[in-house]
């Protein structure tokens, strides 16, 4: 079950933070016409995050747009001890993902765009491993998929119809 705790970017406070600029070339018989697009992630350190793509034939009004398109995809994500609540999987396109807790003072082991995500959402201490495709694009998608997914124990109490202690001794 996704969880699909959609959140309005109007009352948070929103943290942005750049992960790619790309460059892109379009040949006519002009010459090149030189554009940019940027990948940003958004996030309140407190459990919110959200991604978004920006284009533009400047590098400024493509974060921009990215910023004004990540506020528009943000999600709620539960943190337990400022780690995630188990291990989880996820995948966009050619891109896999593994997130583990970690024990306090480990740190985010992460590479450069699922660092972003992680750090944007307030996770400081997890074990992240990347398999398949290194795009960036993908990378951000798939590690927002395996945030998504992510379940707190009175979600799983509740839906197994039992009390919060009972997930753990039961």
């Amino acid at each position: 079950m996704q969880n699909m705790n959609k959140v309005k970017s109007a009352d948070i406070e929103l943290k942005d933070k750049l992960v790619a600029v790309n460059r892109v070339t379009k040949v006519t018989k002009g010459g090149r016409t030189f554009s940019f697009s940027a990948i940003v992630v958004v996030g309140d350190e407190n459990g919110v995050v959200g991604h978004g793509l920006g284009k533009a034939k400047e590098v400024t009004e493509a974060i921009t747009k990215g910023i004004d398109d990540a506020k528009k995809n943000l999600i709620k994500v539960p943190i337990y001890r400022g780690t995630v609540p188990h291990a989880q999987k996820g995948k966009y396109g050619g891109a896999n993902i593994l997130l583990k807790p970690a024990t306090e003072g480990t740190g985010v082991i992460a590479g450069g765009a699922m660092r972003a995500v992680l750090e944007s959402v307030g996770i400081h201490n997890v074990l992240a491993k990347s398999q398949g495709s290194s795009n960036p694009h993908n990378v951000v998608k798939a590690t927002i998929d395996a945030l998504a997914h992510m379940r707190d124990v009175s979600s799983v109490a509740r839906q197994r119809g039992i009390t919060v202690d009972k997930v753990f001794n039961g």
